[in-house]
């Protein structure tokens, strides 16, 4: 079981440059085809700054950045366990390339179902710009399987 004495854990905080090349290559692994995601102009003419990350693409960035191993080592659970079961995202500006981002995340729940085989962990995060204005807040939740030993 998972100790919730790790409840309000703050997570080392993740700073980052929003790339052009990934930002593209996420557009098209993930099925984006609309022209601002992949073209800087059509994206200035859409009325961005740059390329516009995708609703999604902050997701991918906290794996990069290597939080959920963080996450994982220190709440002790082998990542053959986990389950991706929930994200959300409120976005308070648009996140482009060239934009420094700050990732501040903390645990804020743990909680088990169906006799502590499947536990949870609500991790939040608030993603700030180079001024530290909340861009995103982002809120993931990781589903652990505890295999339950059968009787004899």
């Amino acid at each position: 079981m998972i100790d919730t004495q790790h409840i309000g854990l703050r997570l080392p905080t993740v700073r980052f440059e929003v790339e052009k090349g990934r930002l593209r290559f996420f557009a098209k692994a993930t099925g984006e085809t609309r022209p601002e995601y992949l073209d800087e102009e059509a994206a200035k003419a859409a009325g961005y700054r740059s390329l516009p990350a995708p609703p999604t693409f902050l997701m991918g960035a906290d794996l990069d950045a290597g939080t959920m191993t963080t996450l994982l080592d220190t709440l002790g659970v082998p990542i053959g366990r986990i389950l991706h079961g929930e994200q959300s995202f409120t976005y308070h500006a648009p996140v482009c390339a060239g934009d420094v981002l700050s990732v501040e995340s903390k645990i804020s729940d743990i909680y088990s179902k169906k006799g502590g085989a499947l536990e949870f962990i609500v991790k939040d995060s608030m993603i700030k710009d180079a001024q530290g204005k909340t861009v995103v807040e982002a809120r993931s939740v990781i589903v652990v399987r505890n295999p339950q030993e059968k009787s004899a």
